[in-house]
């Protein structure tokens, strides 16, 4: 039985883009293989989500499934023609005529376009022009498999960009990989070309690299907008300063305002994740006051005199 992809993502058919990938992320950080060493189960519904998101996040291939089912993706189909075909079998049913696949009345299933049945006339020629050749046969070489592997990068490597030179399987020259600016978790790189063999001399399969990244120690991305915690004095804070902060494209002299409390942001237009033909996202700049960890005399004697000049209650407003 065909598996159902959007069940093996645990969404809806109807879910948006975004709860599809939402969804991958999520399936896809608790069953990675660095997270589960050894666990082959854990490894099979990795690769089976990983499948999964490939058709699905691409919306022209999830057109296709949401018709045809996952046949419509194996190479050589052809959609025009299974659609002839379809419209073909329905006027037969409703004229009940024998379609020498099981009688008119049967349902469609476009899964029997690849099973090697046999058939004659209309039927037949369609069916060989979906598999390219005589009830199966293909005309002219196959192509060869593609291949996926998983790769780890850094944080500012996906940010950024960056180019990986790797040794495919079976492949005695390296290749050099161009991850994208602004790959994330759950990106798919394909390298064409460098996939499986094909058998007599035919084109080679693609490799489709996943892509997974690592943490940063400071910085974390939600979409194409980043955030950071900064930390600042108490005399920062309450005067106000100029103080430095990373980006991604290079440091940049941030302004603290006047008696900024601990966890008020700034944000930085356009400093984010830049994609190609995409508006670059933000960065949000989370200040977080230090207090001082020095245990001596003059710190404490500091705090006290703090502490007097604190009129108001910082937790009057409180309430649940």
């Amino acid at each position: 039985m065909a598996q159902d992809l959007y069940a093996t993502l645990g969404v809806s058919r109807t879910a948006s883009s975004d709860e599809i990938k939402r969804a991958f992320r999520k399936l896809a950080a608790k069953l990675h293989p660095d997270k589960n060493p050894g666990d082959k189960n854990a490894e099979a519904r990795f690769k089976e989500v990983s499948h999964a998101y490939d058709i699905l996040g691409d919306p022209k291939k999830r057109a296709l499934y949401d018709e045809f089912g996952e046949a419509a993706l194996r190479e050589g189909f052809d959609a025009e023609q299974a659609r002839q075909y379809k419209r073909w079998a329905e006027q037969a049913a409703r004229g009940g005529q024998r379609t020498g696949y099981g009688g008119a009345g049967i349902p469609f299933d476009i899964e029997d376009l690849f099973g090697g049945r046999g058939g004659v006339g209309g039927v037949g020629s369609v069916i060989e022009d979906l598999l390219g050749g005589r009830f199966g046969r293909r005309r002219g070489p196959m192509r060869g498999r593609d291949l996926e592997s998983e790769i780890t990068i850094d944080f500012a490597a996906a940010v950024r960009g960056t180019k990986l030179s790797l040794q495919p399987q079976g492949s005695s020259e390296p290749v050099t990989v161009r991850i994208p600016a602004g790959a994330d978790e759950g990106s798919r790189v394909r390298i064409r070309g460098h996939g499986g063999k094909a058998p007599e001399g035919g084109t080679p399969g693609d490799l489709i690299l996943n892509i997974h990244v690592r943490p940063h120690p400071f910085f974390r991305r939600e979409g194409d907008d980043l955030h950071v915690d900064v930390p600042i004095t108490i005399a920062e804070a309450y005067k106000g300063a100029r103080i430095r902060v990373p980006t991604p494209d290079k440091d940049v002299v941030l302004k603290v305002p006047e008696k900024t409390q601990s966890g008020q942001i700034v944000r930085l237009r356009g400093k984010g994740v830049a994609r190609k033909n995409r508006t670059p996202g933000d960065l949000y700049v989370h200040f977080q006051v230090q207090v001082p960890t020095a245990d001596t005399s003059e710190v404490r004697e500091a705090i006290e005199t703090l502490e007097k000049a604190q009129r108001e209650d910082p937790r009057e407003k409180l309430h649940f």
